[in-house]
């Protein structure tokens, strides 16, 4: 199994959420950077989906079973056409997932399509940054910066919220951020 990124450590929501990820189920890591949250996945046994404009971070992984590495840019504006529709990206309209996990990416046209990616009881676990996050530096553009509560306004009537945080943190660097785990379906969620 390949070690863990020593640059970047999993996040500690990350980390809190992902066992409850069906066992052995496929995780899509979108906007991977360097395979934090794929590393994670991987080491706990699922099959993992890396996907990002940039694959440099991961390069290590290719060819690793049960990774597989995805370059693709998902800001692109045919792609976005293809979300209205259902796709992720680059990713087969049929693809299913039963967890997805964001963190430090924000496109807001990716959300319908991350949201039917879900498979029944798939989890969503989303962490980046917020308003306010300006003080701290970058991101600082309001494109880049969720508004209050849209995490929650994005899964309304379609997931249930499992957790959902928003505020000032000072780990791994102070920062203002939104963070959600939401499970697809209507069974009653584990506690």
């Amino acid at each position: 199994m390949p070690t863990p990124h020593p640059l970047s450590p999993p996040s500690p929501w990350v980390e809190r959420f992902a066992p409850l990820v069906r066992a052995g189920g496929p995780v899509l890591d979108l906007a991977c950077g360097g395979g934090r949250h794929l590393r994670l996945f991987h080491r706990l046994g699922h099959p993992v989906v890396g996907l990002d404009c940039d694959l440099g971070g991961v390069a290590d992984l290719e060819g690793t079973a049960g990774i597989t590495l995805i370059q693709g840019d998902l800001e692109r504006s045919d792609l976005e056409t293809a979300d209205s529709a259902g796709r992720l990206g680059p990713l087969p309209a049929d693809a299913r997932f039963a967890g997805i996990v964001v963190t430090n990416y924000l496109h807001r046209p990716l959300f319908p399509a991350l949201l039917a990616a879900l498979e029944p009881g798939g989890v969503l676990i989303y962490e980046t940054f917020a308003d306010g996050n300006a003080r701290f530096g970058r991101p600082s553009s309001p494109d880049f910066l969720l508004r209050r509560g849209e995490l929650l306004e994005a899964v309304r009537g379609v997931l249930q919220v499992v957790a959902f945080e928003q505020g000032e943190v000072s780990a791994p660097k102070p920062a203002v951020v939104q963070r959600i785990c939401a499970v697809a379906g209507d069974d009653p969620l584990p506690l």
